[in-house]
């Protein structure tokens, strides 16, 4: 399934994407450097209700937030990382088998790590306002 939308109206696409992905709870976002993941992924921690910054855990590897009804949300950066066994030493995996929102950049760092439900996004820029979501439920 694809969603395209104007960055303009990231909000409303991302409160489509959670009415589409009740099922699962781990996310992992594919895409090239400046695609726009981590702009989608904070449109729907928005969406979530988490009231803290939302930001790009590129250097702390993972970030947690809360959303509404204090439920953890993690948001995971796996580009700076070499392997699994760097990623499994991260805590990583915890995070991606907590049953919780778990939202993944880079997860072809650690591919073998994600459960066998983990729902796969590609995020591709249209032109300079445009995105497209596939999501391949």
């Amino acid at each position: 399934m694809d969603i395209n939308f104007a960055l303009k109206d990231i909000d409303n696409a991302a409160a489509r994407f959670l009415s589409l992905i009740t099922k699962n709870r781990t996310i992992a976002f594919h895409g090239a450097m400046g695609a726009g993941k981590t702009t989608f992924i904070h449109a729907v921690c928005t969406a979530l209700g988490v009231q803290d910054a939302v930001g790009s855990p590129t250097f702390s590897i993972i970030n947690q937030y809360q959303a509404a009804g204090n439920e953890p949300v993690y948001h995971i950066d796996l580009y700076r990382l070499k392997d699994e066994e760097e990623a499994i030493q991260t805590g990583v995996e915890d995070c991606l088998y907590s049953g919780n929102y778990c939202f993944v950049e880079w997860p072809e760092k650690a591919a073998g790590l994600f459960p066998e439900n983990t729902l796969h996004v590609q995020i591709v820029p249209v032109d300079n306002d445009t995105r497209k979501l596939t999501i391949n439920l």
